[in-house]
């Protein structure tokens, strides 16, 4: 890793070196062009340049250390302590600015819960997982728009269909794919046995109009009346939307709007993403993209994630990641958690890639 960011941050200071040149300002193409390669190198040599200045006052710390006694020894201790957590924390910072990027990093996407195994109970959890990531999104300035909803009688969803738009939604949200299983004795339970349900969330990228285009001709367009929240006016015309692509046979519907135009328009985004899924599923079957396996049938065996309630626990089974601190967790704090997870599963599929 070091001798990678030594050669980076050569090239970082040629190229301000350069920018400084009289006829590389001159040369608009150049000077965008080195421009931008520096604006790209800017973060991560900030971050390698001060992790050089901790690692030269841990030397000193450490020199100090080996050569005082009493106050001062102690003293030195502490503050190589403080100073090995400093550049271990900066060190993951830095490994994962070298990562490498996925073309989808910076779209929206959308998200897709269901409730599978459980019965209420999924449902139940489907609507806390639907919580989690609307207060998580809360946090990091990002829009949630509903696009359709199925709900239950005691306030959970059968299915919950909406967007996340934002800066960098998709790479922060794409490991969330998969079985999510939760492990807790019901409010309904009156005998207090433990019981285990699932939900399966799907991630989408959004796909545009350059991206996915979409023949008319191809598309059977259904209206109806729809059924759940937006008064009196939803129920009585018939402005929910079901949209069926024949070649593919992806079926879409949308019924949260007023407007039938407007639920036409969300639902030829959820299309336009199912399609692009189902065409890299196509074209690249051994990727992780594949929205099968991203939803499974919501069986618990199918894990990725189990929220234990009665242990306050939270693993992800895919690189074996745990908290403790479930509760802080599930009321959208989770940041941390999947900044983590972001890491090691993408250092993982590097080393599968490596392997093969």
């Amino acid at each position: 890793m070091f001798e990678k960011l030594r050669e980076l941050k050569k090239e970082y200071d040629e190229l301000q070196e350069k920018l400084t040149l009289p006829e590389i300002i001159q040369n608009q193409d150049k000077l965008r062009e080195y421009s931008k390669k520096h604006g790209e190198l800017q973060l991560v040599v900030a971050k390698y340049e001060e992790y050089l200045k901790l690692e030269d006052q841990h030397t000193q710390a450490r020199t100090l250390f080996e050569n005082e006694t009493g106050e001062l020894k102690d003293l030195a201790e502490e503050e190589l302590e403080t100073l090995t957590a400093s550049m271990d924390a900066l060190k993951k910072d830095i490994k994962s600015l070298l990562l490498p990027k996925d073309p989808s990093d910076r779209k929206n996407i959308i998200m897709e819960i269901r409730a599978g195994t459980g019965g209420e109970e999924a449902a139940l959890f489907c609507a806390e997982l639907f919580r989690m990531y609307s207060r998580y999104s809360e946090t990091r300035g990002w829009k949630i728009d509903i696009y359709d909803s199925n709900k239950t009688g005691l306030g959970g969803f059968r299915e919950i269909i909406f967007s996340v738009e934002g800066k960098n939604v998709y790479a922060s949200l794409k490991w969330e794919k998969g079985v999510h299983r939760v492990q807790r004795v019901p409010e309904t339970e009156t005998s207090g046995r433990l019981h285990t349900s699932a939900c399966s969330v799907a991630v989408l990228a959004h796909a545009d109009n350059v991206e996915m285009k979409i023949n008319k001709d191809d598309l059977r367009i259904d209206t109806y009346r729809a059924s759940g929240k937006g008064g009196q006016h939803v129920n009585v015309t018939d402005s929910a939307v079901r949209i069926t692509h024949i070649p593919t046979g992806v079926v879409v519907q949308c019924q949260d709007e007023r407007s039938q135009m407007q639920n036409k328009l969300k639902a030829m985004k959820v299309l336009r993403a199912r399609i692009k899924e189902k065409m890299d599923e196509d074209q690249m079957e051994k990727k992780s993209a594949a929205r099968k396996k991203q939803v499974g049938s919501g069986d618990r065996s199918e894990k990725i994630r189990t929220y234990n309630f009665p242990q306050n626990r939270v693993t992800d089974h895919r690189v074996n990641l745990t908290i403790y601190n479930l509760e802080s967790l599930i009321q959208g704090n989770i940041g941390d958690f999947i900044s983590e997870l972001n890491l090691m599963m993408t250092e993982r599929l590097i080393g599968d890639d490596a392997g093969k």
